[in-house]
């Protein structure tokens, strides 16, 4: 059975079920399904897995077999690729696994106008079936390089903000294999901070800016312990979720990382997932706060809906820190554009402006949010009919508080994605299951970083003895 199914973000599976004739047929489906609509312009990236560059000359081929005329814009962030489509009014694929292990990837389909709806991946779906045996192409169709797409994307910023906005900062700029390995280090040099390079590697590095690998952990906190950096910086392979340490190497939660740019952006409404932290509503000083389903597809319906109501700046942000600008933004005569679809660069930027601005360290401005602590983490390797079953069994109330006792008492549970328990105590505790990888996720909420810990520590365990006593 393929491992190929859209998540939360796209598509996504083993690259071994990927390369070749899947991705010809998705990309091919994609096409067909909206092949009614002009233009017939398809702009296509990718990141820098070994697999993205072949996957990609792949859906150039498709895009030619059904009358699309294909651009390539080779490796950049994912935003970057959005923002050409955006500005050429053309469609695009995006090549990226984002954050998981090298030997996955995925096809991230994107509209003239931003990312696709659960309508057009039900489209996409519908036409795969009607040509589930199309063959990848005998010849190849050499598609039409576009190499400025890049720094248009660079430009986004550089024209939106002033240009000393982070003078003075020291800043690490972790590599790695992030897509925007370079961007990034020129951006912030650009905007006056010394920035010093580190840990560039050559082989794909999984960073999951939500769910911390200890390896990871452990690098950033070597990293700064030398005292020599206001903070380190870096993103994801496809740079559309930020990661951010403070200068004792501590990593700034995303959600926290989304309050802070929301803030110095001046939004009124911020629209977000059940998984971010309860902050927003209880100090966040937002005029409207609306909450989702998991994914990005679900919070831009949210800023359309915050749009509809009237709101005049709109955001939306995750909880691994992808930010989502619904509305332009003008101050001091410069503009930022809206850009509906996640981004590395605006709450990067943002964060460090606003803790240069504030003339304090990123610990104590993120101390004087009184954000409260969080946690997550994941078990991998959980196959997602074990994932529902276990879900399935929490909604039920005796399994439920029988599961939850060593712990505490729920108080109220929220079902839009997973199994959200507010547990006595102010605690909470989430269990959801992944939209990208078989893996199921916990996340909790409480008001010490160890107790939160604690919670998801507790909680992965406990769920992994569930699942194998019901196997």
């Amino acid at each position: 059975m393929s491992s190929l199914r859209f998540g939360t973000s796209g598509l996504r599976g083993l690259v071994t079920d990927l390369v070749g004739g899947p991705a010809y047929a998705y990309a091919s489906a994609f096409f067909r399904s909206m092949s009614g609509e002009a233009p017939r312009a398809v702009v296509i990236g990718r990141d820098l897995r070994d697999s993205s560059p072949s996957i990609a000359a792949t859906v150039a081929d498709a895009a030619a077999a059904t009358g699309f005329t294909a651009i390539e814009c080779g490796a950049l962030p994912t935003p970057a690729l959005a923002l050409e489509a955006m500005r050429r009014g053309a469609w695009a694929v995006m090549i990226t696994g984002s954050h998981i292990p090298e030997d996955r990837n995925g096809l991230k389909f994107y509209r003239p106008d931003g990312e696709i709806t659960k309508a057009d991946e039900a489209a996409i779906l519908a036409a795969l079936d009607r040509g589930a045996h199309a063959g990848v192409s005998a010849e190849r169709t050499p598609a039409t390089p576009e190499p400025r797409a890049l720094g248009r994307y660079q430009h986004r910023y550089i024209d939106a903000f002033p240009s000393e906005m982070l003078a003075g900062l020291r800043i690490a700029v972790y590599q790695q294999s992030s897509v925007a390995r370079d961007l990034l280090a020129d951006l912030l040099t650009g905007f006056g901070a010394q920035v010093t390079t580190i840990g560039r590697s050559e082989t794909f590095v999984p960073i999951d800016t939500e769910a911390h690998r200890p390896e990871d952990i452990a690098f950033i906190r070597d990293a700064m312990a030398s005292g020599d950096f206001d903070a380190l910086v870096t993103t994801d392979g496809d740079a559309d979720r930020p990661l951010i340490a403070d200068e004792a190497g501590r990593i700034v939660r995303g959600d926290v990382l989304g309050l802070i740019t929301a803030r110095f952006l001046g939004a009124d409404a911020v629209v977000v997932p059940v998984t971010a932290g309860s902050a927003l509503e209880r100090s966040g000083g937002f005029e409207q706060v609306l909450r989702t389903r998991v994914g990005s597809p679900y919070v831009i319906a949210g800023m359309e809906q915050a749009r509809r109501s009237g709101a005049a700046i709109v955001a939306g942000f995750e909880a691994n820190g992808g930010f989502l600008l619904g509305s332009d933004i003008t101050r001091d005569g410069r503009t930022l554009p809206a850009l509906p679809t996640r981004d590395a660069m605006l709450p990067i930027l943002a964060t460090l402006a606003a803790t240069r601005a504030a003339g304090t360290s990123l610990a104590d401005l993120v101390t004087s949010l009184d954000a409260g602590e969080m946690a997550s983490d994941r078990l991998p390797n959980t196959p997602s009919e074990r994932s529902s079953a276990f879900l399935g069994r929490l909604r039920e109330e005796a399994f439920r508080v029988s599961f939850l006792r060593p712990i505490g008492a729920p108080e109220s549970i929220d079902e839009q994605d997973g199994i959200r328990i507010e547990l006595d105590g102010g605690r909470t505790i989430h269990f959801r299951a992944s939209g990208n990888a078989p893996e199921l996720r916990c996340y909790a909420e409480a008001k010490s970083g160890t107790e939160a810990q604690d919670l998801v520590r507790w909680g992965l365990a406990a769920a992994a003895t569930a699942m194998a006593e019901a196997i």
